[in-house]
């Protein structure tokens, strides 16, 4: 019996042994190293060699009671000459670091010179509170890669590291800044809609032709005070986080409200959305350039379309009550999805017939130069012959030159054959998207394969396709007006 009982025990004793070891060799599997080694040592070197530690941003928080790290953000500028001793060296280095620790992150993003896009970074504490936003990239002619991977120590945090640098347009010089923070994934923060029948929340989205950073919220009892409220008198604000945006507040009645894009610049867009607010519901929205996808359940229940609205008829169609103007974002409700709007078939047979041709001929520039990005795309995944794709993008800067006269003729023609004021916006909103999606793809060749050496004839391009859309925004913008 005793020996019984002592071999019990040993057997015990090993299956204890076992199920520890099997435990054990399970969190070493689970324990991924996500540190991106190669961005580290390059951040390391540029600092060393040529960072102003003299006017670095610095600064850790740490809980109080447990004195682990919750943010940490350390922000260097750096500067040098071109030359051989300089950073030359290192900026072909750069995006080589980052497509080597790419694997490690969850996310990676590259902003070549002359994208329209800015980035800023939201850095919150570990318990959801004191949110600061950190501009990483604020100007076009700077570059940028960004990536964020999981810490290795704490998998509620992130760590980001990012660089942005300008060459001076001697090309004599480099100046930039490295950042390195670590802060609360978004992920932890970001609060699922609240079911309180007091709430009204709102849900945001910002489309792939816009690069909003911030919007600012007014709220009105009625239309009429919606009407008379002041510029500087909005009570919220709404950082865009990935772009993405959220509003809560808690309300005792239905009221009106307003949401405004404040610019790159400080200022506030000449556009605006009016909406109505209603406790207990929740609006999704997707903000694009010059007009916005509703949310058309929410409308036709309690909003505009529902006999509900707190907004008057100029508000609902995006009019200001006093001036009579267009100042409201166009809902897609109004929005004509094709280029050949009805009113073509009203006009006289001359004109019908020359804008037919027209636009047949835009389709088919356009399908040529959709035709050679993809052709880039597939030489990027296969030979990556750098000559053949720095031939094939400024083909594309070609036929874009060649489509922008045939743009001109049609809204000329537009405007000749009688093209309602209230259609030319949405002549003017196809063509920017036109540019957009090109921008957009140049971009993603660039996060997706690096930067290489094709990269002046696609900034050239990228440069045009910027000029383009601003001159088309212009446009559009009086459009809006008349």
């Amino acid at each position: 019996m005793k020996r019984l009982f002592i071999m019990l025990l040993i057997a015990c004793s090993a299956i204890t042994t076992i199920s520890a070891e099997s435990l054990d060799n399970d969190q070493k599997k689970s324990k991924v190293d996500t540190t991106p080694i190669n961005v580290k040592a390059l951040f390391f070197q540029i600092i060393k060699d040529f960072g102003d530690t003299s006017d670095q941003f610095y600064s850790v928080y740490k809980n109080p009671e447990t004195n682990q790290i919750e943010t940490s953000i350390k922000i260097t500028n750096f500067s040098s000459s071109l030359t051989m001793q300089g950073l030359r060296l290192h900026i072909p280095s750069i995006a080589e670091s980052f497509m080597k620790d790419e694997p490690k992150s969850y996310q990676m993003l590259h902003l070549a010179p002359s994208s329209t896009e800015m980035f800023t970074l939201a850095v919150v504490n570990e318990n959801g509170q004191n949110s600061a936003q950190y501009r990483i990239r604020t100007k076009r002619d700077q570059e940028m890669w960004l990536m964020c991977c999981k810490n290795p120590q704490n998998p509620k945090l992130r760590d980001v590291y990012a660089i942005t640098w300008v060459i001076s347009e001697k090309k004599s010089k480099v100046t930039g800044t490295v950042f390195q923070i670590t802060s609360l994934r978004p992920d932890m923060y970001e609060k699922p809609m609240i079911s309180d029948n007091s709430i009204f929340s709102i849900d945001g989205r910002v489309g792939d032709d816009l690069n909003d950073s911030l919007y600012v919220v007014y709220v009105a009892d009625n239309a009429e005070e919606l009407n008379n409220i002041a510029d500087d008198a909005f009570v919220y604000t709404m950082p865009v986080v990935n772009k993405r945006f959220t509003f809560n507040i808690s309300l005792d009645k239905p009221k009106v409200g307003r949401i405004r894009t404040v610019m790159p610049d400080g200022s506030l867009c000449k556009l605006w959305t009016n909406l109505d607010f209603v406790p207990g519901e929740t609006y999704r929205i997707t903000t694009h350039n010059g007009w916005y996808e509703e949310d058309r359940d929410y409308e036709y229940r309690v909003g505009r379309y529902s006999g509900k609205s707190l907004l008057n008829d100029l508000q609902k169609r995006g009019v200001d009550d006093q001036t009579a103007v267009v100042v409201d974002t166009i809902p897609v409700e109004y929005r004509n999805p094709d280029m050949r709007a009805d009113w073509r078939e009203t006009v006289a047979p001359q004109y019908k017939k020359q804008l037919q041709l027209k636009f047949e001929l835009v389709e088919m520039n356009l399908e040529s130069i959709k035709a050679n990005y993809q052709l880039i795309d597939d030489e990027m995944k296969g030979m990556r012959d750098h000559y053949k794709i720095s031939t094939i993008y400024e083909k594309i800067l070609k036929q874009n030159k060649e489509m922008d006269k045939k743009l001109q003729e049609v809204l000329k023609l537009a405007k000749e054959a009688g093209c309602p004021a209230k259609e030319m916006p949405t002549l003017y909103k196809e063509i920017l998207e036109i540019y957009t999606e090109q921008n957009q793809a140049v971009n993603n060749f660039y996060k997706n394969f690096g930067y290489g050496t094709n990269a002046k004839p696609a900034r050239k391009l990228q440069e045009f396709l910027t000029k383009q859309t601003e001159k088309y925004l212009k446009d559009l913008e009086k459009s809006l007006i008349e």
